[in-house]
């Protein structure tokens, strides 16, 4: 394509078209990365209990000592869902004080960010939720 020929706002056009497809791949780049990340879990476990040992006996031997209290944190069972904006993927939520742009968008969007209500139907009108 010649862009040279574009109107302005044919360019500006084009050029939210291309945001809107980078927000999307960097989405679905985000939930693959994920999917990988389990995947490689899984055959890790599988390792280790084909070998005859429990995961937990094995991890803290593979953690470097100053790191062992994260050994104990990845063998919790919590997990938390990640929210993230479908317009910008660099823009994730997990947990606990909300972000400025979740704010902002919140905002713009008629919702009060000091209303648990209204914080629970963002989440869920809004952003999509990546279980981790």
């Amino acid at each position: 394509m010649e862009y040279a020929d574009l109107s302005v706002d044919e360019i500006r056009r084009q050029l939210e078209e291309a945001e809107t497809k980078q927000a999307e791949l960097n989405r679905i780049l985000e939930v693959r990365r994920q999917e990988g990340k389990d995947d490689v879990i899984q055959k890790i476990r599988d390792i280790i209990e084909n070998n005859g040992y429990r995961f937990e006996e094995i991890l803290p031997l593979v953690a470097p000592k100053r790191r062992r209290g994260m050994a104990r944190k990845l063998v919790s069972d919590r997990q938390y869902t990640r929210y993230v904006d479908p317009d910008n993927a660099d823009n994730i939520y997990v947990r606990g004080v909300l972000p400025g742009w979740m704010k902002q968008k919140m905002q713009e969007q008629g919702y009060d960010p000091g209303s648990k209500t209204d914080r629970e139907a963002f989440k869920a009108n809004s952003l999509q939720a990546i279980e981790s």
